[in-house]
This record gives structure tokens, C-alpha cells and sequence, in this order.
């Protein structure tokens, strides 16, 4: 990983878009930091699009795309994506009502077994807003789970045939083939008729955790607060740049110096 002070005017110029984690990359400790939603104001004047793309459930997802100062939302690690367009939300999913139902009855089932073998862990507090996932926490609403656990929580997933991500508080896990770079994929060609190939060295992501993966290996352009420095042994490809601060403040520093080399 580089340092933020080596990105480029030309790499910052040109830029035309944001894709962003939101927990514990604009977040400390729960809250969103208010530096880090003054540079989502900053970035917009400046004429960039800004998109989060985050493990939180539909319900969260609804009220952010809303509320936010962004173009539209990927949620459940890009089994979803909302935005407001022509005076009214869009609701998109990766998988037909029929399929999410069979899938929430076999994550239901999976939860039950999986909360019994892995002591200390939960349901995280937003399960009853997911559509597509099964959320369990180890360190948000809970006393923080040594590694082991996480480890074990992976492994349950895994061998029921389920597909999941470690976050920084939660590990997700779901039943179908997508992850924030395939919902990031299609939001593009819904929102905006575009493909993903024509944003690659366009539009940059900020994130700080293993879910990130396929973001920071797909965009030249990635940056990580500092704290994605906890999950190194995690990725496969780390971010090309990393900040000094930690959470929303990271956030801010690579916003701030972007729009300072944009000058």
C-alpha cells in the first residue's frame, strides 16, 4: 500500500465518482463521523458521484438512499441496490421474490445451528431489515469475539454451501452468486446505462475490511482508512492507498486530498 501523499493530480482529476464502504470508513465506533459527511458535501459540489457500497441490510438502505447526499445505494454486499430517479425510489435485486424466500428460509435454519455452536455470537441488530442475508455479530451489539470464532462462524457458513464475507463487525453470509462488485455491476447498468469497464479508472472506492476484496482488486484507484490494516491477512489484494487517520476521518483525509490535487 502506498501512502495518500503519493496519488497524483492526474489520478485525482480524473476521477468522476466514489464508491464507499460505510462501516468504519465514514463510521467510528457506530456513528458516522460529521468530517465524513461535510466531504460527502464537499465531493458533490465538486461534481462527483458518490455511492456507498455496504454490508447493511435493505431497511438501512432505503433510508440512506433517501436521506444521504448520494446517487443510490448497494446493500447486503450487492444483493441490492435503491436510488431515487424520475420522483420515485427503485428497489432492485439480484435474485426474484421466490428465490429470496426459499434462501430466508434456509438462512433462518442455518442461524438457528449456527448461533448454538458458536457461544457469544447474534443475530446482528438489523437482521429483521435484510432481504438476502443471514448477519451475525462479533463485535458490534456483543462483548468482541476472539479470532477463533470469527473463524469458526466462516466455517458454518461455508459448509452449508453459503457464500460469506467477514466485515469489521459482522460476517455476512447468503445463497446466490453476487458480492459488492457484481452489485456495484449492476446498479451501473440500472442507474445509469453504464458498464462497469467504463468506470474502472473513473470512479474510485474507499473501504476498510475483508468484505472490500473484489472493490480494492477491480479499482486501480482504492484507498483504505487506516484501520483496513486489521484485516490485511484477509485480502487477497489490499488497497493501492492507504490513509493516516482511521474510520470517517480516514475518509475525509482521502476526499480532502483529492479535491486539494483537483484544484
Amino acid at each position: 500500500m502506498k501512502s495518500l501523499s503519493t496519488l497524483t493530480a492526474a489520478e485525482a482529476n480524473r476521477l468522476t465518482g466514489v464508491f464507499f464502504d460505510i462501516d468504519d470508513t465514514v463510521t467510528h465506533e457506530g456513528r458516522i463521523v460529521p468530517e465524513a459527511f461535510d466531504a460527502f458535501v464537499a465531493a458533490r459540489k465538486a461534481g462527483l458521484r458518490l455511492v456507498p457500497i455496504t454490508g447493511r441490510p435493505a431497511g438501512w438502505v432505503d433510508h440512506i438512499a433517501r436521506a444521504w447526499p448520494v446517487d443510490g445505494v448497494v446493500g447486503e454486499n450487492g444483493g441490492l441496490w435503491f436510488y431515487l430517479a424520475d420522483g420515485r425510489m427503485h428497489r432492485c435485486f439480484a435474485q426474484d421474490a421466490e428465490t429470496r424466500r426459499r434462501n430466508r428460509t434456509a438462512l433462518d435454519s442455518l442461524a438457528t445451528n449456527l448461533l448454538a455452536a458458536v457461544p457469544g455470537c447474534a443475530l446482528a441488530s438489523d437482521q429483521n431489515y435484510r432481504e438476502l442475508d443471514l448477519a451475525i455479530d462479533f463485535c458490534e451489539d456483543v462483548p468482541p469475539l476472539p479470532r477463533s470464532a470469527i473463524d469458526a462462524i466462516v466455517h458454518h457458513f461455508e459448509a452449508a454451501g453459503a457464500t460469506c464475507k467477514v466485515s469489521s463487525i459482522h460476517v455476512n453470509g447468503w445463497f446466490g452468486n453476487f458480492n459488492k462488485l457484481e452489485g456495484c455491476k449492476r446498479f451501473l447498468q440500472d442507474r445509469w446505462n453504464l458498464e462497469l469497464a467504463d468506470v474502472r479508472n473513473t470512479w474510485a472506492f474507499v473501504g476498510d475490511s475483508a468484505n472490500d476484496g473484489p472493490m480494492f482488486e477491480y479499482f486501480p484507484l482504492s484507498f483504505g482508512v487506516a484501520n483496513v490494516r486489521d484485516f490485511l491477512d484477509r485480502l487477497d489484494t489490499p488497497p493501492t492507498f492507504v490513509a493516516d487517520h482511521v474510520g470517517g476521518w480516514g475518509f475525509a483525509e482521502i476526499i480532502a486530498r483529492v479535491l486539494a490535487l483537483r484544484e
